[in-house]
């Protein structure tokens, strides 16, 4: 068994950014749960299958083959063989992606998935219920949030820097209503681990986030 780390937290919260540099930096590998359900979501929406339909979704779940590669030590998600990786990021996917994973055989078709890494390395995993439920013996916990209008801002900076036409408050009361979903579906909401430390990065740097993840991880290793 490696040594393990769970990093979870809501929507737009820096997970993916802040996990990525710590893994680099403490030379852990670096798992990044949510584009398992992103690429779920995005085959879905590709077939023209709808997300709101549960049924239908686990009908075309065996349809599915979501595999992990890592090229210079980047991770690359795969579709049945075909890089995704860029295509999963947008708006319509993430959301797609919130819908799917609450659906339980989902969850479960990824869950061993998700274990099976945690055994053959030291592994940096963020998700949504990576603390709670896929490794609940995660030797480091980190719950990472921030303020809804802070992850509402990070989000409209993105999408205006891609030169995207957007709403900061039309994004802001989407982020809430993802967290509303998340936090109070069925099956592995969202929510701290007892365990787990609780880190707000709203007043924070990204150098900030990462430096105290790296000294939490730092002081369990001693």
């Amino acid at each position: 068994m490696g040594f393990n780390v769970a990093i979870d937290g809501p929507a737009g919260a820096g997970k993916s950014t802040i996990a990525k540099t710590v893994a680099k930096t403490m030379q852990f590998i670096y798992v990044d749960t949510g584009a398992m359900y992103r690429t779920i979501g995005f085959y879905m929406l590709r077939n023209g299958i709808s997300v709101d339909d549960q049924e239908a979704v686990c009908a075309h779940l065996s349809e599915v083959d979501v595999t992990l590669g890592y090229e210079d030590g980047v991770q690359q998600v795969y579709l049945n063989g075909e890089n995704v990786s860029a295509s999963i990021r947008t708006q319509e996917v993430g959301e797609a992606a919130s819908k799917v994973s609450a659906m339980p055989p989902v969850r479960a078709a990824l869950l061993d998935l998700q274990r099976n890494l945690a055994k053959s390395a030291d592994i940096l995993m963020d998700g949504r219920d990576i603390g709670t439920v896929v490794l609940p013996d995660a030797d480091v916990k980190i719950f990472l949030t921030a303020s809804s209008l802070v992850r509402a801002k990070r989000r409209y900076k993105e999408l205006v820097e891609k030169g995207a036409d957007c709403d900061l408050l039309t994004i802001q009361k989407e982020i809430e209503e993802r967290d509303y979903r998340d936090s109070h579906r069925e099956i592995a909401p969202l929510k701290q681990a007892d365990d787990a430390i609780l880190v707000d990065s709203s007043d924070m740097t990204i150098e900030e986030v990462v430096a105290e993840i790296i000294r939490l991880i730092g002081e369990k290793r001693k």
